[in-house]
This record gives structure tokens, sequence and C-alpha cells, in this order.
């Protein structure tokens, strides 16, 4: 399953729309939905809030993976950003003391399974796994 989405935070409910259907026709696991949606939610946030210079549209792509889901956003026209070269978040530290940023990212990369990223000719896409655990 794909969908374009204007960039855009209203966008949310449809992306929301969009995995719930996409759970419902493969019979996945409702557990993994959690996960998918906070990760799918993060990327598409960031790509929207950092990737001003872009007015084009971001591509969702998810398939079944073959002990879960997997799951795809390409954002196009935009610069390089490998979310797992993201700066580690102090976690172990109180609140007030901590920089501000980061943490949507850093659960992303604690919570799915793998991740990986690819950047050409302006492309950026990141691809993530959610496993039956």
């Amino acid at each position: 399953m794909e969908q374009k989405f204007k960039r855009n935070f209203a966008e949310l409910k449809s992306i929301v729309t969009m995995t719930e259907a996409f759970f419902r026709q493969q019979g996945l696991q409702a557990g993994l939905r959690n996960v998918v949606d906070l990760a799918t939610e993060e990327l598409f946030v960031n790509m929207v809030t950092y990737n001003t210079e872009s007015n084009e549209d971001i591509l969702i792509q998810m398939v079944p993976h073959e002990h879960g889901i997997e799951v795809s956003l390409t954002d196009y026209d935009v610069e390089r950003f490998d979310p797992r070269s993201a700066v580690t978040v102090a976690v172990d530290i109180p609140l007030d003391q901590r920089t501000p940023g980061g943490l949507g990212l850093y659960l992303v990369l604690k919570m799915v399974d793998s991740i990986h990223y690819e950047y050409r000719n302006r492309k950026s896409r990141i691809t993530f796994i959610v496993d039956r655990k």
C-alpha cells in the first residue's frame, strides 16, 4: 500500500487511516500498531518541520514483512539527513537539564527493529521494520 501526503500536519489523520486499513487488510497484530504509528508520525513530522525547502508530497509505503511490517517514507528535493546519525539524547538526566530536541528520533530508533536510510539525487528515503515480538 502506498500513498502520497501533503507537507501538512493535518495529514496525520489520513496517515493513521492508511495504517489502520493496511493492518486490517494484512491481518497484522494490533500490538504492532502503536510502534508503527509513533515511528511513522515522528518521521513524517520531522520531514515537514525540517525539510522546508521542498514543496513535494511525501510518499509513505507499507508492505508486509516476513515477521511484521516494513514502512518507507520518501521525501523529494531535500537535503540529506540520516536519522541514525541524530545526536544522542541524555535520557538519564532531569528534564530541566536536557537540551530540547531529538527525543522523538531517539524513541523511534529504540522502538523499531531495524532502520535503513538512502539518499540519492535529493531524494531521502527512511525505511523501518517492526517485527512481531
